[in-house]
C-alpha cells in the first residue's frame, strides 16, 4: 500500500513495520503534526499513533518492534488457571521428557 509522500507499508494492514510506526512517531514529535493528522495522512488509527508514540518515549526504537506472540521467558505470559501440583508437574515433565527423545530420535533416522 502507497500512502503518504510515497510511505510504503508492505506488511498486513494490521501489522507495521518498525519504519512505518517511527515515520508516524517522527511526524508527531519532529514535524509538530497532531496525532489526528498523522493517523489521516497514513491511514491508521489514531489509537495506534498514541500507543507508539508512548512505547517510542518510554523504551526507544525497541518499544516499536511487534511484541505479540513473544514469550519473554520460563515464568512470563498469562498465569495457568489451575497450577499443577508438584507430582503433576513432575509427571508432565517426565512425559514431555520422553516425548523430546522420541522425537530426537527420529530426526536421527
Amino acid at each position: 500500500m502507497l500512502t503518504w509522500r510515497g510511505f510504503l507499508h508492505e506488511q498486513s494492514p494490521h501489522t507495521h513495520s518498525i519504519e512505518s510506526k517511527y515515520k508516524a512517531v517522527q511526524m508527531y514529535l519532529e514535524h509538530g503534526f497532531g496525532y489526528k493528522r498523522v493517523a489521516k495522512e497514513l491511514g491508521i488509527p489514531e489509537a495506534s499513533i498514541r500507543r507508539w508514540v508512548k512505547f517510542y518515549e518510554n523504551e526507544g526504537m525497541s518499544g516499536l518492534e511487534e511484541k505479540r506472540g513473544k514469550s519473554k521467558g520460563i515464568n512470563k505470559g498469562r498465569q495457568r488457571k489451575n497450577p499443577l501440583r508438584p507430582e503433576e508437574e513432575l509427571i508432565r515433565y517426565e512425559y514431555l521428557k520422553k516425548l523430546w527423545s522420541l522425537q530426537k530420535g527420529r530426526s536421527e533416522l
